[in-house]
Parts: C-alpha cells; sequence; structure tokens
C-alpha cells in the first residue's frame, strides 16, 4: 500500500483543489479518513462528489449531502448522466478561488466510484477511458477540462488494511469473477435491497419475497432466471454472479 501512499501524498502536493469521489449509495463505506486527513493537513481546499446519484432515491441523497456539508462542500452527480456536473464546475471554481490561472484539481477516491466518468462529464467530453471494471485507471493522467480547470485522474485508492472481500464486492472495488464467495456477496446486495428498496428488486427481477432469507431469495431468482442444474436444481453460485454483476453495473437502484 505505500505505493498507494505515495500517489496521494503527490496529487495532494500538486492540485490546488481535490475532489474524494464516493458512491453515493455506500458514502460512509467509500468515504477515506486517511484521505480527507492529508487533505486537512494541507490546508487546501476538498469538495466532496456523490457520484452514481442516479441509483440513489432523492430522499437518501438529500440527506447524505445535508450530512456530508458539514465536513466539505457537497455535490451530487451522475458521471454517467451528466447529471450536476455543470454545478461541480462551479463548485470548483468558487471554492478555489484562484483568479487568472489553471486551476490543478486532484481526483481522489475508491477504485470505480467513477472518477473517470465524473471527469469526463464536467470536461463535456469523452477526455479519459472508463471501464465498470475495477482498476481501469492505472497511472496518472492529466485532463483538460477547459474554463482553466485541469484534472488529475489517479488510480483508485483502495483504502488502507481493507481486506473485507464483501465490501469489496459490494463496492464493485472486486468484480464476480474475483470473489472467492460470490454467494456471500450476493446475499449481502439482497439483504441491502432488502432493506432500502425491496420492490425495486422485486419489480427487477420479476419475483415476490415474502418471509425468505437471502439465500432464499437468491434461489428465487436463480429459478426466475432459469439457471438450473441437470437435476434440476438452482445454480446459485451463476445466479449470485448475476446479481453481482447487475449490481455493478447500476441495474439496481437503492
Amino acid at each position: 500500500m505505500a505505493s498507494y501512499q505515495m500517489l496521494v501524498k503527490d496529487v495532494i502536493k500538486r492540485a490546488d483543489i481535490l475532489l474524494e469521489v464516493i458512491d453515493a449509495r455506500f458514502p460512509d463505506e467509500t468515504r477515506n479518513n486517511e484521505v480527507e486527513r492529508d487533505v486537512a493537513r494541507s490546508k487546501k481546499p476538498l469538495i466532496i462528489v456523490l457520484n452514481k446519484c442516479d441509483l440513489v432515491s432523492k430522499e437518501k441523497l438529500e440527506e447524505t449531502k445535508s450530512r456530508l456539508s458539514k465536513i466539505a462542500p457537497t455535490v451530487f452527480v451522475s458521471g454517467k448522466n451528466r447529471f450536476g456536473t455543470t454545478m461541480l464546475r462551479h463548485k470548483i471554481l468558487e471554492t478555489a478561488g484562484i483568479k487568472g490561472r489553471e486551476i490543478l484539481v486532484g481526483s481522489l477516491g475508491y477504485p470505480n466510484t467513477g472518477k473517470s466518468s465524473v471527469i469526463n462529464g464536467v470536461a463535456g467530453k469523452h477526455k479519459t477511458g472508463t471501464s465498470p471494471i475495477s482498476g481501469y485507471t492505472k497511472v496518472l493522467q492529466l485532463v483538460n477540462a477547459g474554463s482553466r480547470i485541469m484534472f488529475i485522474d489517479t488510480p483508485g485508492v483502495i483504502p488502507f488494511g481493507e481486506n473485507d472481500e464483501y465490501i469489496q464486492g459490494l463496492l464493485s472495488v472486486k468484480d464476480a469473477t474475483s470473489l472467492k464467495d460470490p454467494i456471500g456477496v450476493a446475499m449481502k446486495i439482497i439483504e441491502k435491497l432488502c432493506a432500502e428498496n425491496k420492490t425495486a428488486l422485486e419489480s427487477f427481477y420479476h419475483i415476490t419475497i415474502g418471509g425468505q432469507d437471502s439465500y432464499d431469495a437468491l434461489i428465487l431468482i436463480g429459478k426466475q432466471c432459469n439457471f438450473l442444474k441437470k437435476k434440476g436444481e438452482v445454480d446459485d453460485t451463476r445466479a449470485a454472479v448475476r446479481i453481482i454483476n447487475d449490481w455493478q453495473k447500476g441495474l439496481l437502484v437503492i
């Protein structure tokens, strides 16, 4: 992890202002307290960007924005749909408070929180490569977004000491093929959706979940998708991979 620590410190040192891009579905899990402390020590301004806002209800977004705004200016955007990116551009110019020269903006966050998509949205053009697979950005890239804004796009910053595979699956840090326990991760996804938006889960897979636990719900989804083995048993691993892929592609909404 030393290389990531060096990367973060280098970006903070070079930038005039920092963006922490977090997943609006998991605002607390995708914040990196160590990175935030490093930015605070540098005395440089920070903006929190709640990305993937199209996957979260307006009520939840407003509650999260209100809470995080006490820490730093907070903007919610959808890098995918380019919603909120004009507001983010204005917030960068306002918060940086720099006149007469280019503003260097450091972009930091977990793998696959959508940093490159946010940058493309602000730039108004496809300036950087993006992928639904985590870790797509491998090296630092300078991206000219116009109006005196220059981004430093970075590889995802994995929280130091993070070893929880379930969290990594939920946050799309690891895709389904890289998980040792895809069934367990899929059950976590089902539990979260049942707690926050069960109707959306039922509607997406055309099922009805009664008093079943998360594994029973996974089996229901497997049956509905016709993921059956030779003896008619549900292929629970195949069903789990489907659920994880749907989640990580943003098809399941909280």
